[in-house]
């Protein structure tokens, strides 16, 4: 039993000892980190995954409106599409600067889409009646229509400006 006090004060000294060294970072050390610009940047995906990797300042910057301003707005299959008082328009499609919005799910592009003036290209991440799923989208606008291809399974569909 004597020999337990040495043993703990010695183990405590020494403990105490190793703390009190000085900090092992240089004092004129850049230990400042930036934060993304929003929490729209690190938000989960529409399919309940990871957050998508953080752009660089400038490109999230760029890339608030992901989808052009052209494309954006009420485009219908048909014309009872853009005019139905009963909630009923399966073929409408609303574009707004960052989504898709259909008669009961909604997309987002992915941080990969690429965009022109008239056309965004890429994947999309879909949500609609508790499912979700990523499939490859290409919308394009030729004056008053609008032609969205889908893949999985291939189709192309054509809409009129409501």
């Amino acid at each position: 039993m004597r020999f337990r006090v040495p043993i703990v004060s010695s183990v405590l000294i020494v403990s105490i000892a190793a703390c009190s060294k000085s900090d092992p970072v240089a004092n004129g050390a850049d230990t400042v980190t930036s934060l993304p610009a929003s929490a729209k940047d690190t938000a989960p995906s529409p399919a309940g995954g990871p957050p998508p990797a953080a752009e660089p300042a400038a490109a999230a910057a760029a890339s608030t409106e992901r989808i052009p301003a052209s494309l954006q707005g009420r485009w219908g299959l048909t014309p009872a599409d853009c005019t139905s008082p009963f909630g009923d328009a399966k073929g409408l499609l609303v574009v707004n600067a960052d989504e898709l919005r259909f008669y009961e799910s909604r997309a987002v592009p992915s941080v990969n889409a690429q965009a022109d003036s008239n056309s965004v290209t890429g994947d999309f991440h879909f949500a609609g009646e508790g499912e979700t799923w990523t499939r490859f989208e290409s919308l394009k606008r030729d004056g008053d229509k609008l032609t969205r291809t889908e893949t999985n399974p291939a189709a192309s569909y054509t809409y009129a400006k409501c």
